[in-house]
């Protein structure tokens, strides 16, 4: 029945019942199995015979053997070495891009082996649960007991989950940084490997002026030129569809007068409630059509009466006979809250994107401004954070400290990604949309390293409408994760505008100045640097649509 060589722990109990009652005897025998049972061990019993009417004769033994312990299968997955004793000491020096790129490789193989650690703690804790729900095991147990040893287990597995969180955007953070850093030394290798090529002897002249010509063309772009005076919109940015206008501040007898491309343009709904964008000007005697009304659905010039449809079709003539009359209108539309005009003359593409904020954030304001400078300056500065703890230092950047280094990380090709050292997300979307998403903990208060880590949330969208050459048509909307009850204070949304107005008050007052400089033929990038990469980013993309490219740079 045993082999030889499997280990054997005999437990005997001497206990005797003849002296006891028949029923307790059976109930300790019964107690003493599933005692063994809850422990996992193989139980056998040998007796005399069972006889309730005259008590249990001899003895019963209870053998448990122990096996090898059962190899996890998970095991090779987390026996890993801990790599912290191989990591380089730089400390106290500077380093240069390769001596950069191997302590950022030992941090993402330290952040690995953390993650696994804590993976691993959440599948023990599991195991503790398994075994403190064991149905053998409980019969020897409170339920108060139970109760106790569940809630600390489950504090427990609630916090290894939160770290294992931190651990995967940590991971996260540092694969993007050494993604930076890789690109860094590609571009040190391109710029070596230029100047050896520069430097070689040449056979002939033809042969150095290749090699110049290559090192040219190599070496990354210094500088962009935007310089002044500025100049009309080029016709292939009014291709796209441009959200003009919210939803909420159009009404059935109301209308929005914008400029668009040095157009004038009018908003209304029609009889059926739709809304549709023509010429702000009357066919008659050129009167602007916004300075009358709305009436059943048609726009009414305040000069002689005539109405217009939303395909600026003249329906009504007063007091003369009706002539076949129209004005320009050009494709309207509205999705999720705004209104959406396409001002160029190729065919409107068939989507319109979505500009919702992420899922569980709710719409606090919505705001639209007319600002007095282009609209590619107005993106340039909110493609930028860096300049915050400088310029909005009596907003939302007051008591921000200055960092030793700024940056924006993002992928090779994108228009996308986040900055370092702020929990701040930031994407340009084409043709003048910024959408952001700050992690806050309290206002004025940055938290955390990435907007994972935070706990609250502001997402902003920007969008700046190109208005005329030295004018920008800004539409707000700003949305939060936290406080919905704030949505119901009365005069809150005057609170809003109030607080953005301020903020903007701070940009203006700079971006007014590079505007002026810029037409006496100022560059306002001219130099430059890592933070900037994102608004260098936006200007290549808008230099190859102007300039008519099949493919536009960063729209992977």
């Amino acid at each position: 029945m045993w082999k030889k060589d499997t280990p054997r722990v005999k437990v005997r109990s001497c206990l005797r019942f003849s002296s006891l009652h028949p029923r307790f005897h059976l109930f300790t025998a019964m107690n003493a199995i599933a005692t063994a049972s809850a422990l996992t061990l193989p139980i056998f019993c040998k007796a005399s015979k069972l006889d309730t009417r005259k008590a249990l004769k001899g003895r019963f033994r209870v053998f448990a053997v122990f096996g090898e312990e059962k190899k996890n299968a998970w095991g090779a997955l987390f026996h890993v070495e801990d790599p912290r004793s191989k990591v380089p000491h730089y400390k106290g020096k500077f380093l240069d891009v390769y001596q950069a790129l191997e302590v950022a490789r030992y941090d993402i193989q330290y952040l690995d082996w953390r993650a696994r650690q804590d993976v691993l703690t959440i599948m023990l804790l599991h195991e503790k649960v398994v075994e403190v729900l064991n149905p053998l095991a409980r019969e020897y147990k409170s339920i108060g007991t139970l109760k106790k040893e569940l809630a600390e287990l489950q504090e427990e597995l609630a916090q290894a989950h939160r770290q294992v969180h931190i651990s995967e955007a940590r991971v996260t953070t540092a694969l993007d940084k050494l993604a930076y850093m890789e690109e860094l030394v590609n571009d040190r290798l391109l710029q070596d490997r230029s100047t050896a090529e520069v430097a070689q002897p040449s056979s002939s002249p033809s042969t150095s002026a290749k090699s110049l010509e290559t090192e040219k063309r190599r070496k990354p772009r210094k500088n962009l030129d935007v310089s002044g005076p500025v100049q009309s919109y080029h016709p292939h940015l009014k291709n796209f569809w441009y959200p003009v206008a919210f939803s909420t501040g159009l009404k059935d007898d109301t209308m929005i007068p914008i400029e668009c491309f040095e157009e004038p343009w009018v908003i209304f709904r029609g009889k059926d409630g739709k809304p549709g964008c023509v010429q702000n000007t009357c066919a008659h005697r050129a009167c602007p059509l916004h300075l009358g009304s709305v009436n059943e659905g048609r726009i009414q010039c305040p000069y002689h009466g005539w109405e217009y449809t939303t395909d600026g079709k003249c329906e009504k003539m007063p007091s003369t006979r009706l002539l076949n009359v129209k004005i320009k209108s050009i494709p309207c539309f509205e999705k999720e809250g705004m209104i959406w005009i396409w001002p160029g003359d190729e065919p409107p593409t068939a989507t319109l994107p979505s500009l919702l904020p992420p899922s569980g954030f709710e719409v606090h304001a919505e705001i639209v401004m007319e600002l007095p400078i282009e609209h590619g300056l107005l993106l340039d500065n909110l493609l930028d954070l860096a300049h915050a703890p400088f310029t909005h230092t009596s907003t939302f950047a007051k008591g921000w400290s200055v960092p030793s280094m700024v940056q924006f990380l993002t992928p090779a090709s994108g228009l996308r990604g986040y900055w370092d050292p702020y929990p701040i997300d930031m994407e340009f979307r084409p043709p003048c949309m910024v959408l952001s998403t700050i992690g806050i903990s309290k206002p004025g208060k940055l938290e955390g390293q990435n907007t994972k880590e935070c706990s609250t949330h502001l997402h902003q969208l920007h969008v700046c409408i190109p208005s005329s050459k030295q004018k920008t048509r800004l539409l707000y909307r700003m949305s939060l994760d936290f406080a919905p009850v704030l949505k119901h204070i009365p005069f809150m949304q005057y609170l809003w505008r109030h607080f953005a107005e301020q903020v903007l008050n701070e940009d203006l007052r700079l971006v007014v100045g590079q505007q002026e400089r810029m037409n006496k033929g100022a560059n306002v990038w001219n130099s430059p640097v890592s933070y900037d990469k994102l608004g260098v980013r936006y200007r290549l993309w808008r230099d190859a649509l102007e300039r008519g490219a099949k493919q536009l740079p960063f729209s992977t």
